[in-house]
């Protein structure tokens, strides 16, 4: 799996009742077409990643239709959970919304 390009955005949370920051990330990737996710139009992963204090994690994610935006029923596996993770730690934006490619 390569995450080519991303969209995120800072949630805002307007009672203050969230502990840290959280930001939604649309991450677009490619797979290979032997990979049970490749469809022609492709899928996202839209991610909730966490940010507080010393932690920083992703605290869920599900897979969508590129070209219908329906949830798929289909899990990462651990080192594509990994790579999302990863990802998502290193494109953390400095402005509260940001679209990068």
């Amino acid at each position: 799996m390569e995450i080519t390009h991303h969209t995120v955005e800072l949630l805002e949370d307007p009672f203050g009742l969230l502990a840290g920051e959280r930001f939604e990330f649309h991450l677009y990737a490619n797979v290979d077409e032997e990979d049970e996710l490749y469809s022609e139009a492709g899928f996202y992963i839209r991610a909730l990643y966490l940010v507080s204090g010393d932690e920083e994690k992703v605290l869920h994610y599900h897979l969508h239709d590129r070209a219908t935006g329906e949830v798929l029923d289909f899990e990462l596996e651990e080192d594509e959970e990994a790579l999302v993770a990863d990802y998502c730690r290193n494109h953390l934006p400095e402005e509260e919304s940001t679209e990068a490619e």
